[in-house]
């Protein structure tokens, strides 16, 4: 199985569409948004291409094969707008006999694990920033944003072959 992970697209259309290009390209099974799809928040400057009513249309056309969780920035609005769940605080796969826990990460963090098997992968967005480190047995991955970087590189992450890898969408 091939997956496209990403968070914290914040409405920005122009960081979306270059997601959405690598997607394309790459051709996932599932595209996992770990949330903060189309509200910049009031903490961050606007993205680049703020238009939240251009990324709806352009997530839309991926909704069979999105699997998202509701991020500290979404509300019961987008659920209204986007033709997939969203607002789920969580979700768990199976992918190649791992237990994969998805969420954004402001509540469930790696310094405040849910319960899960030691051998899991813990997948988690808000930070902005690139992780992998393991954490009581639990593999913890952050694919960094997509819009809003915090560490200098817009992000996401692909899931192939068991291995997980940064793709750099433009430093």
């Amino acid at each position: 199985m091939k997956l496209l992970i990403a968070s914290d697209i914040h409405g920005s259309a122009y960081w979306c569409e270059k997601m959405l290009a690598l997607a394309e390209a790459e051709q996932p099974d599932k595209l996992i948004l770990l949330g903060d799809l189309l509200y910049h928040g009031p903490r961050n400057d606007l993205p680049r291409d703020y238009a939240p009513k251009q990324v709806i249309p352009m997530l839309s056309q991926w909704k069979e094969k999105i699997i998202a969780v509701r991020g500290n920035c979404e509300a019961e609005v987008d659920q209204m707008v986007l033709p997939f769940p969203c607002l789920a605080e969580f979700s768990q796969l199976l992918v190649d006999g791992k237990s994969i826990y998805l969420t954004h990460g402001h509540h469930a963090n790696p310094d405040a694990l849910p319960p899960l098997e030691k051998g899991s992968i813990f997948l988690f967005g808000h930070t902005h920033v690139k992780m992998d480190q393991m954490r009581g047995g639990i593999r913890c991955l952050n694919p960094g944003s997509v819009s809003i970087p915090k560490d200098g590189s817009h992000s996401c992450l692909i899931y192939q072959d068991g291995s997980f890898f940064f793709h750099i969408l433009e430093a």
